[in-house]
């Protein structure tokens, strides 16, 4: 029965052949090899083996998926022609070996064998003196993305064969560890003459050795020289906080108990957001984060809920609720996004009426509250038709006020009642004009804020305590502070 024999070459010292591998170089079967740019082809020059190259498809295609595809189907053909064959890679077969995984995909078990070789990481533990069992990451270098790294182990980057791609490695690294973070550079890892730089990120593409037996060694961080920390850093903090030897106050807490917090530093960092201060949004972004895991980790501990589920049933959620982007659905606009949105969620959750619609929407502070609920009014026609009918809304509320005012009518009620539609009426004028009121009315607050700040300050220059003030003086000084701005 024919079969492809898939052969590892080693890291590139003869000395590192398997025995498996020279008798099948010896065997008398067709050879193919994916590159001669590796040192071991020398052995089959040596003795006189003769075998094809994969190297010419790497000029013809455009990418390397192309390239791998192409030999895999090339040599299933020279199996169906040939019979048994040999196809040679570098390394070890089943480690970062495109072709190879794409062959074992498309192949039944009988139709190839691995003959296994040292691959390129074991000389590469034994040259920084690594034991895998201290962590050990293997990730292509080339697409190498953000979220591929994880600073709490030790990182093999495979694939930087040139400097182009070294370059947009020191990119995304330097995001992560900073510039002066020193990482290893190995180029031909267990062959005599080896070559070890140990550059920081910065200078990490200045070498003049980068080839294709290549490969970047990025140590865990030591959090004693560089404090950085990541999402499972986090994580485990809040266990500590909670845990036999932590924090009285965070040991006591419960979902009840921080609700408040929850809502503090949501506002704050919209708060941080207004004020356009990324130094400060980043900070409350991390003090909103640490109360959504806190939260998850009391559920943990109570045996609640676990912290895979929180992130399961987010990415799912988003998944489902963004056909446009996951399945073959087209929209035309971000407004008939959320309609999709709404009516998914709706349907997971076997809403149908207004009514359900109404009451689905949680208890938010009272303006953001009302904007929700004159959105689902709006859902079903019942809104205006142009600026003209909010507007006179308000005037009309207004007048009611004064009405009940003008009576001279102790009725508080109807008061605190006519006050409330009025407020209501604005909301509707700032949903028509497409502004949140919350957002409006609490850049106002800030604004008044700082303007009677520099009232006082004008008032103490002037040697007036304001409290002592007429209303009409205290006018002169707010129309003062107002022109200046």
């Amino acid at each position: 029965m024919s079969k492809i024999y898939i052969i590892g070459l080693g890291p590139g010292n003869i000395d590192s052949l398997t025995l498996g591998a020279i008798k099948r170089i010896s065997s008398g079967d067709r050879n193919y090899v994916r590159t001669i740019n590796h040192p071991t082809i020398s052995y089959f020059h040596q003795e006189g083996v003769e075998f094809e190259s994969f190297d010419y498809l790497y000029e013809e295609k455009e990418d390397f998926n192309q390239v791998y595809e192409t030999i895999c189907n090339t040599l299933i053909q020279k199996m169906d022609e040939f019979g048994n064959i040999n196809y040679y890679v570098p390394g070890n077969p089943m480690v970062a070996e495109k072709s190879v995984a794409l062959l074992i995909d498309r192949l039944p078990k009988d139709k190839y064998e691995i003959v296994a070789g040292l691959s390129f990481i074991e000389p590469i533990l034994e040259t920084i003196n690594l034991d895998p069992i201290d962590g050990l990451k293997i990730v292509d270098g080339i697409g190498l993305k953000y979220t591929d790294i994880d600073i709490n182990t030790n990182i093999i980057l495979t694939q930087t064969y040139n400097r182009k791609i070294v370059s947009d490695i020191k990119l995304i690294i330097s995001e992560v560890y900073g510039d002066e973070y020193m990482v290893y550079l190995i180029h031909g890892a267990g062959l005599e003459d080896q070559i070890v730089e140990y550059r920081n990120v910065s200078q990490l593409d200045w070498s003049e050795n980068i080839g294709v037996l290549t490969s970047i060694y990025i140590p865990k961080v030591d959090k004693e020289k560089h404090k950085l920390y990541d999402y499972n850093d986090l994580i485990n903090l809040t266990k500590t906080l909670r845990g036999e030897n932590g924090c009285p106050w965070d040991k006591e807490q419960d979902h009840r108990s921080i609700r408040q917090s929850l809502i503090e530093e949501a506002y704050e960092l919209v708060e941080a957001i207004d004020e356009d201060d990324l130094d400060h949004i980043a900070e409350e972004v991390g003090d909103l984060l640490f109360q959504c895991v806190f939260h998850t980790e009391i559920a943990y501990e109570n045996g609640e809920f676990y912290p895979i589920q929180v992130t399961s049933s987010l990415v799912n959620k988003l998944i489902t609720r963004h056909p446009h982007v996951f399945f073959e659905k087209n929209v035309d606009n971000s407004r008939e996004v959320l309609y999709n949105w709404n009516k998914i969620k709706y349907e997971n959750r076997n809403i149908t009426s207004l009514a359900e619609k109404l009451k689905n929407i949680p208890k938010l502070p009272a303006l953001m509250r009302s904007y929700k609920v004159q959105e689902k009014a709006a859902e079903i026609g019942f809104d205006w038709d142009n600026l003209e009918g909010p507007s006179q809304k308000i005037l009309e509320e207004y007048h009611e006020i004064l009405e009940v005012v003008n009576s001279n009518s102790l009725d508080h009620t109807r008061i605190e009642e006519e006050v409330g539609d009025l407020i209501f009426a604005v909301v509707n004028l700032s949903r028509f004009l497409n502004v949140n009121p919350e957002v409006a009315l609490s850049k106002t607050i800030g604004k008044f804020t700082k303007r009677l700040e520099k009232m006082e300050l004008k008032a103490q220059l002037m040697g007036i305590v304001m409290e002592g003030m007429t209303l009409e003086e205290l006018d002169k000084l707010w129309d003062a502070v107002k022109e200046e701005e």
